[in-house]
Protein backbone atom coordinates (compact mmCIF):
# COMPACT_ATOMS: atom_id res chain seq x y z
CA UNK A 1 0.00 0.00 0.00
CA UNK A 2 1.91 3.22 -0.94
CA UNK A 3 0.41 6.46 0.74
CA UNK A 4 1.15 9.97 -0.77
CA UNK A 5 2.44 12.94 1.08
CA UNK A 6 -1.28 14.10 1.51
CA UNK A 7 -2.13 10.86 3.38
CA UNK A 8 0.79 10.96 5.82
CA UNK A 9 -1.05 14.32 7.31
CA UNK A 10 -4.28 12.13 7.85
CA UNK A 11 -3.12 8.71 9.22
CA UNK A 12 -2.61 10.23 12.67
CA UNK A 13 -5.95 11.64 12.83
CA UNK A 14 -7.75 9.02 11.86
CA UNK A 15 -8.83 7.38 14.81
CA UNK A 16 -10.27 11.00 16.02
CA UNK A 17 -12.15 10.85 12.73
CA UNK A 18 -13.63 7.41 13.07
CA UNK A 19 -14.26 7.81 16.80
CA UNK A 20 -16.60 11.29 16.19
CA UNK A 21 -14.12 13.27 17.97
CA UNK A 22 -12.50 15.25 15.17
CA UNK A 23 -13.79 18.67 14.20
CA UNK A 24 -16.22 19.18 11.57
CA UNK A 25 -13.55 21.31 9.19
CA UNK A 26 -11.48 17.88 9.59
CA UNK A 27 -13.98 15.65 9.13
CA UNK A 28 -15.12 17.61 6.04
CA UNK A 29 -11.28 17.60 5.02
CA UNK A 30 -10.96 13.65 5.56
CA UNK A 31 -13.91 12.74 3.58
CA UNK A 32 -12.84 14.76 0.60
CA UNK A 33 -9.47 13.13 1.03
CA UNK A 34 -11.21 9.80 0.87
CA UNK A 35 -13.68 10.09 -2.02
CA UNK A 36 -10.29 10.13 -4.14
CA UNK A 37 -8.00 7.47 -2.01
CA UNK A 38 -8.90 4.44 -1.66
CA UNK A 39 -5.91 3.34 0.00
CA UNK A 40 -7.08 5.50 2.62
CA UNK A 41 -10.58 4.01 2.86
CA UNK A 42 -8.97 1.07 3.18
CA UNK A 43 -7.10 2.01 6.14
CA UNK A 44 -10.23 3.16 7.57
CA UNK A 45 -12.56 0.59 6.95
CA UNK A 46 -9.47 -1.59 8.54
CA UNK A 47 -10.17 0.71 11.86
CA UNK A 48 -13.06 0.54 11.71
CA UNK A 49 -13.60 -3.35 11.82
CA UNK A 50 -10.80 -3.66 14.05
CA UNK A 51 -12.28 -1.63 16.64
CA UNK A 52 -15.72 -3.71 16.40
CA UNK A 53 -13.51 -6.65 17.03
CA UNK A 54 -12.14 -5.45 20.17
CA UNK A 55 -15.54 -4.20 21.35
CA UNK A 56 -16.82 -7.74 20.55
CA UNK A 57 -14.23 -9.81 21.66
CA UNK A 58 -11.52 -7.65 23.33
CA UNK A 59 -12.63 -8.87 26.93
CA UNK A 60 -11.61 -12.41 26.12
CA UNK A 61 -8.23 -13.94 27.37
CA UNK A 62 -6.01 -15.01 24.71
CA UNK A 63 -4.25 -18.58 25.70
CA UNK A 64 -0.54 -17.87 26.01
CA UNK A 65 0.76 -19.84 22.87
CA UNK A 66 -2.13 -17.68 20.74
CA UNK A 67 -0.63 -14.93 22.67
CA UNK A 68 2.95 -15.49 21.55
CA UNK A 69 2.44 -16.37 18.05
CA UNK A 70 0.37 -12.67 17.70
CA UNK A 71 2.93 -11.01 19.30
CA UNK A 72 5.79 -12.60 16.81
CA UNK A 73 3.89 -11.87 14.20
CA UNK A 74 3.37 -8.45 15.13
CA UNK A 75 6.98 -8.53 15.94
CA UNK A 76 6.26 -7.28 19.20
CA UNK A 77 7.72 -9.97 21.21
CA UNK A 78 10.78 -8.11 20.97
CA UNK A 79 9.86 -5.10 22.00
CA UNK A 80 8.41 -6.57 24.63
CA UNK A 81 11.09 -7.96 25.81
CA UNK A 82 13.45 -4.79 25.17
CA UNK A 83 11.34 -2.73 27.83
CA UNK A 84 10.26 -5.00 30.27
CA UNK A 85 6.37 -4.81 30.01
Amino acid sequence: MKFQESCRAYLPKLSLYISGEAEEALCTEIERHLEVCENCRIVVDTLRKTILLYRTWGGQDLPEDTKERLYHILDIDTFLDEHDL
